[in-house]
């Protein structure tokens, strides 16, 4: 049975509520590098800001193609991380799971949308998030799998 009191439940709510955080900011982050450049995507915009509409700025695409790299990743992580914990995981393994996979999708804005660095940073960066969600939904199906 999970529990609030289990620590790989607290360790999964906090670092789900890091990453709830960073996909916010990540919209906050498109708005700034958009105000600093002074392109915006609609018209109105545009006008109150003195600026021109544009949709393809190199730098504010980049910063959104990070936030979008975000939507199709971190709430997978969230589904699968609430079913790993149906599987009584040992919490000092989980909290590392969702302690690396949380710094690495920092690490991963950092490099992609805030200070872009030559692969394979970006790369790294992505991967290994990506292989704990399947490590995590691998688990899940395995312990599971007499259900069937």
């Amino acid at each position: 049975m999970v529990s609030l009191n289990d620590p790989a439940v607290q360790s999964y709510i906090f670092y789900s509520g890091v990453l709830a955080l960073k996909v916010l900011v990540m919209a906050v982050l498109t708005g700034r590098v958009r105000y600093s450049k002074k392109v915006f995507a609609n018209p109105e915009d545009a006008k109150s800001a003195k600026g021109k509409v544009k949709l393809d700025d190199p730098d504010v695409e980049r910063v959104r193609r990070a936030h979008l790299n975000d939507l199709e990743n971190i709430p997978a992580f969230w589904i699968l991380g609430a079913l790993y914990l149906t599987t009584a995981p040992v919490a000092a393994w989980a909290t590392l799971l969702f302690r690396v996979y949380t710094a690495c999708r920092i690490v991963h804005t950092i490099v992609y949308a805030v200070k872009p660095l030559p692969q394979p940073a970006r790369a790294i960066a992505y991967f290994i998030p990506y292989a704990i969600k399947w490590y995590i939904g691998f688990k899940v199906i395995s312990h599971f799998a007499t259900a069937l």
